[in-house]
């Protein structure tokens, strides 16, 4: 997937075509396109959620554009691989959002194909597995009564005498559950995922992680099954793609292409040439193409290295500093249908080295061949420097084979197959630097008058795809008129809307129900 071929020389007025045209969706609606300037050309870096999503609203708009994109496929992190039949997530990729313009995206160009699932997902610790969302009497039965004693002992005494002042993430969980639910529950799983110790996160992403959530709540959801205001950590359904979240990006790709959009793979960026606070062009693939607008979803370290000519020394090191977290499936095919009957399953044992794992057959039967196969997906959070990311794929299908026969979710003798993919920059990771860094980047950007940054690495947030989504759309807007805010998400109340509307509820809904990266103190 490294190999790079050269492409055959594109202007983008080729790519612009007829955009007045009304294009037909997936389910047998009709999309009708705006008619507007279709000579208005946007180049738009990277063809993830953010990349195509901003190609299919400006095409909506009826403004010429293209995407260029370094990889063979679409889709970003979003994607769905597939291989001898089996299909898996580059990552469980739950489809869930509080902004309707987003959900009726979804549902135009999936249509039937968008399944609604009930989420079902466990912790594994030490030999046990627990419900997740946690439920009382569940945790109660497996922690055994005596380990259930102490784990309430401890939860009275975090109340009476809570620690102070609460700035680390382990302070804040354990004064809510007490320290030794956080130690059985909390700790192993957060570093894993972030490689950071507890007691160096900020209490203040704990705070937004699992906000309303405490260990009164979760007796009170157990009670009471209904509730007008549910907790955003206890969401119990969601919605799915019938062939996987790359389903959507592969039919957007389509339509968009359809509407004359040109989607280049294989295209990495080499070069974005400046003059006069603008940019002129970017390089990528061993072409050079030209634009008016430019619209970046790649992440702002590989954006800045690439600028021409370089910025000033103070943003270059600024940029650098921007740190990342990667990201290493082992998909798993197996004989056997119903393993278990989670989606997911976290895994919290610091003896196991995997961090999650999903069964893919469980949130879309048609994730497999046929109905007497699975195909699970072991996920390794890493970095690339770490020995994890260097070894074959051989011994890494052999680890997870080894540790899921280990949990007890399958027998050796049932696993055909299995494939790897590594995700490099698959979290951005907010550390004592990211804000300085960001604030330099930002003030440098703000400068630069036709370029705009979406998406979870354009922008460096740890975000849902419906938040890139969304930051995509108003940026096509904004090339359209609109004085959108993409950092805050303020709506541009002077802008006569050319599309569905946004409201400001929407706005704090969205931006509530985001996750946030944890910040190191």
């Amino acid at each position: 997937m490294d190999e790079r071929s050269t492409l055959d020389e594109q202007s983008l007025s080729e790519g612009g075509g007829d955009l007045t045209r009304k294009s037909p969706g997936r389910n047998g609606s009709r999309m009708v396109v705006n008619t507007a300037d279709s000579s208005t050309q946007v180049v738009i870096l990277g063809a993830g959620p953010a990349g195509l999503t901003a190609a299919y609203e400006l095409s909506n708009l009826g403004l010429g554009c293209m995407v260029l994109e370094q990889d063979t496929v679409v889709g970003g992190l979003a994607r769905t691989v597939e291989h001898k039949g089996f299909r898996f997530d580059v990552g469980g990729h739950r489809f869930y959002t509080k902004v309707s313009l987003v959900q009726r995206i979804w549902r135009d160009i999936l249509g039937d194909d968008l399944l609604s699932r009930k989420r079902l997902s466990r912790i594994y610790y030490k030999s046990k597995f627990f419900q997740y969302p946690l439920q009382p009497l569940d945790a109660f039965r497996g922690l055994g009564p005596i380990e259930a004693f102490r784990c309430g002992l401890s939860f009275v005494r975090s109340r009476l005498f809570p620690t102070l002042p609460e700035r680390d993430f382990e302070t804040w969980i354990s004064n809510r559950f007490g320290r030794r639910l956080f130690r059985t529950f909390f700790k192993s799983y957060t570093e894993k995922v972030w490689g950071m110790d507890c007691r160096e996160i900020a209490a203040e992403w704990a705070a937004q992680r699992i906000k309303g959530l405490s260990l009164w709540s979760l007796m009170r959801d157990a009670v009471l099954s209904q509730s007008n205001k549910p907790i955003k950590t206890l969401i119990k359904e969601f919605q799915y793609p019938r062939l996987g979240p790359g389903m959507l990006w592969s039919r957007m790709r389509e339509i968009v292409e359809q509407r004359g959009v040109t989607v280049i793979l294989n295209a990495p960026l080499q070069g974005v040439q400046l003059q006069s606070g603008r940019v002129l062009s970017v390089r990528a693939g061993n072409k050079t193409y030209h634009g008016q607008h430019f619209i970046s979803s790649i992440p702002i370290r590989e954006l800045i290295e690439k600028l021409e000519p370089a910025p000033e020394q103070c943003v270059q090191a600024a940029a650098a500093k921007f740190r990342y977290r990667d990201f290493i499936t082992v998909a798993l095919m197996l004989r056997g249908r119903n393993l278990f009957a989670d989606n997911w399953i976290y895994v919290h044992d610091p003896e196991i080295r995997a961090g999650r794992v999903q069964n893919y057959g469980n949130w879309s039967p048609d994730m497999t061949p046929d109905s007497e196969s699975s195909c699970l997906g072991v996920e390794y959070f890493c970095n690339a420097s770490d020995e994890i990311w260097k070894i074959t794929d051989e011994d890494l299908i052999a680890l997870a084979k080894r540790e899921m026969v280990q949990l007890g979710l399958v027998h050796e003798r049932d696993v055909i197959d299995g494939a790897v993919v590594r995700m490099p920059k698959a979290y951005p990771v907010y550390d004592r630097s990211y804000q300085d860094a960001l604030a330099t980047v930002r003030d440098f950007l703000a400068n630069v008058s036709n370029l705009q940054l979406v998406g979870r690495n354009g922008m460096h947030r740890y975000n849902n795809q419906d938040h890139s989504m969304l930051t995509a759309i108003l940026a096509a807007r904004n090339i359209a008129g609109a004085r959108f805010d993409l950092w805050n998400l303020s709506l541009d109340k002077d802008y006569l809307e050319a599309g569905p509307e946004i409201s400001t509820e929407e706005l704090a809904a969205l931006e509530q129900s985001q996750p946030l990266v944890p910040k190191t103190i």
